[in-house]
């Protein structure tokens, strides 16, 4: 280090001492911490170099958590920067450089650290030895999906998990005494300016062993046998680390346990046979929810929900739950058989009187659905279900009185003098589902695919006589730690027998517009108007919405938003030229439940003669305050 870089140390550590001079003359744990930037970082995430330190700045807002300057910690930090470096690939940076500014009122402080990256470790190679145990299409999927990349730089928390992928990938063919090491051979670049690594991911398989008895502990009025039917671990099968995370999956997914670990037990030597433990805790059996809510759309919204677990035994449950709001209000009743001569599917019976109501209309639903659901992983199920039901949809009085609507109302099955539609509907549901997403709640990566296919009155006689499809994706791609761009595109279709609108019910019919869907207009404010500008629904829909979500501090985040897409009266109409659009922002704040989200959004292309309230659309736009994203 020369003389001027020397005089520029000692210059920031005299005014480091100033400071910490000045906190020694209060009271210990006064001085926060205002604000902490760095200089020198362009090849590392700031924010994730920020969340490695120790020293924090504090909170924006009033209410938000102080953080108070610690010499000790700021002294850790310093060498903390330097691992972080050195584990991301860039072993000879270090902080060159650190100024912390004591306020004009002496109680808090402003660090700048200056940071040096340096040359990094650059990949230029990546094999592996001794998978020949594994299915060559296992490893090729392995080689493509270990985070290692060559020619970047080599990041050692990469490399420990390309080695876990590795280990898991033998565990999941038979090898639970499989061993994987990461070998590097580290030298000079040739260009200089650096060094370069040459990966080798080596591992030695061992045994191939197979399931062994399952011990079952810890289980006190839930029965063996109850826990053994939900194994997927087969004794004499080969031994396959997916079969123990499925069956952990299992169980805990029958809500009756608190705490369940699935795992081999290991003896000394190679066994060719693996004995299997299980131990669980078993939670309440009983619970109760009861949950108050507002929303720009719903306003004020009370429910209450009871479940018991383990209802007559055998690991079903039993629950009822009941809401109320100024959208929709009612109960229901729900009963579910988690194994139905398989342990992959179960069996599930709900019972409803619901009552929704539209714009235009009221709807009643009282009736059951029983389904049949197929796990077949832990992303993909397919679901079969029969509904029986009444539907009982009427016209408010107002509405009923307006003559200029008597020609709609006939044609939508409504009797014009009493402004009701009733009927029985009887209809056979599939729907598969698939995806990746982990958290539904808050997504930030993968995808999410819902479809289902429903006929009424064909097979199993009624009232009412459709067929009706649709098809949901969702995809949710991370931009940085910061930013998610999140998608979605729906379609759906119903149609009746000579395209005859009374043998669709109004319960039905496709409605766009609200919190969910396209946020310019309100709740089901979107779909063909009746002659006097009321939305009455539509048999065909289409929908494309796409969102940025940015995190920007602490709990506090932010979206952009595009919203597009249409109901349509004919089936089959869909008509990409008539889109309706709305653009807008939002902020999110981050609970324990999920966000709580506000959204601003304004038409592009407002609906002509559209009615709000029995009146003429007098804004373009609309607020939305609820909780949990938009999709």
């Amino acid at each position: 280090m020369g003389f001027p870089r020397m005089r520029l140390v000692c210059f920031r550590a005299a005014i480091l001492g100033t400071a910490l001079l000045a906190a020694a003359c209060k009271e210990e744990g006064t001085i926060r911490v205002h604000s902490i930037k760095f200089v020198g970082v362009k090849a590392v995430d700031e924010s994730a170099l920020r969340n490695a330190l120790a020293t924090r700045a504090s909170a924006t807002m009033p209410w938000g958590k102080k953080r108070y300057f610690n010499r000790a910690a700021f002294d850790d930090d310093l060498k903390r920067i330097q691992a972080f470096y050195t584990d991301r690939g860039y072993p000879n940076a270090k902080v060159s450089g650190f100024d912390v500014k004591l306020s004009a009122a002496q109680d808090s402080v402003d660090a700048t650290i200056t940071i040096t990256e340096g040359d990094p470790v650059i990949v230029t190679s990546l094999t592996f030895d001794g998978f020949e145990a594994v299915p060559e299409r296992h490893v090729n999927r392995l080689k493509r999906e270990v985070p290692i990349k060559v020619n970047k730089p080599r990041d050692r928390q990469q490399v420990l998990a390309a080695r876990e992928m590795a280990l898991n990938e033998l565990r999941d063919h038979g090898y639970p005494y499989a061993t994987v090491r990461v070998e590097e051979v580290v030298e000079d670049s040739p260009g200089g300016g650096g060094q370069v690594a040459r990966l080798t991911i080596a591992a030695l398989p061992g045994t191939l062993a197979r399931f062994g008895p399952t011990e079952v502990q810890g289980n006190e009025s839930v029965s063996d046998k109850v826990i053994r039917r939900s194994l997927t671990l087969k004794p004499g099968e080969v031994y396959q680390r997916s079969r123990v995370q499925d069956t952990q999956r299992r169980l805990y997914g029958m809500s009756l346990f608190q705490f369940v670990n699935v795992e081999p037990v290991m003896t000394e030597g190679q066994p060719p046979e693996v004995p299997m433990k299980v131990t669980v805790a078993e939670g309440p059996h009983q619970r109760v929810n009861f949950s108050a809510g507002y929303g720009t759309e719903e306003h004020a919204r009370l429910e209450a929900e009871y479940h018991r677990l383990n209802f007559l035994g055998a690991a079903r449950s039993a629950g009822a739950h009941v809401r109320w709001s100024s959208l929709d209000r009612g109960v229901q009743l729900d009963f579910n058989q988690p194994y139905f001569f398989d342990p992959h599917v179960s069996l599930g019976w709900l019972g409803q009187d619901w009552l929704t109501f539209t714009p235009a209309y009221n709807s009643t639903v009282v009736g059951s659905t029983v389904t049949a659901t197929y796990q077949q992983d832990r992303h993909t199920s397919l679901a079969f279900s029969i509904t029986t039901e009444h539907d009982k949809s009427s016209i408010a009085p107002e509405v009923l009185s307006d003559l200029t609507l008597r020609n709609n109302l006939i044609a939508l099955g409504l009797d014009p003098e009493t402004g009701e539609q009733n009927g029985t509907l009887n209809a056979l549901r599939f729907e598969w589902r698939t995806g990746t997403v982990e958290n539904t709640i808050d997504a930030r990566r993968g995808y999410q695919l819902v479809a289902y296919a429903e006929q009424a009155g064909r097979i199993l006689p009624g009232t009412f006589r459709y067929t009706a499809v649709s098809a949901d994706g969702r995809h949710y791609l991370p931009i940085s730690r910061r930013l998610v761009l999140a998608s979605r595109l729906q379609m759906a279709n119903i149609a009746a027998p000579a395209n005859d609108p009374a043998a669709v019910p109004f319960s039905k019919r496709f409605f766009l517009g609200g919190a969910t869907s396209i946020r310019g207009w309100g709740r089901y404010e979107v779909s063909p108007l009746s002659d006097s500008g009321l939305p009455i629904g539509g048999d065909s829909l289409l929908l494309f919405s796409t969102e940025l979500r940015s995190h920007i501090h602490g709990n506090f985040g932010a979206v952009a938003f595009l919203d597009t897409g249409n109901v349509w009266a004919s089936s089959w109409g869909m008509n990409p030229g008539d889109l309706r659009y709305a653009v807008g922002t939002g902020l999110r704040y981050q609970t324990p439940v999920g966000p709580v989200r506000f959204d601003f959004g304004y038409q592009l292309n407002p609906i002509p003669g559209l009615l709000v309230n029995g009146e003429p659309q007098s804004r373009r736009w609309r607020m939305h305050f609820s909780i949990g994203q938009a999709f």
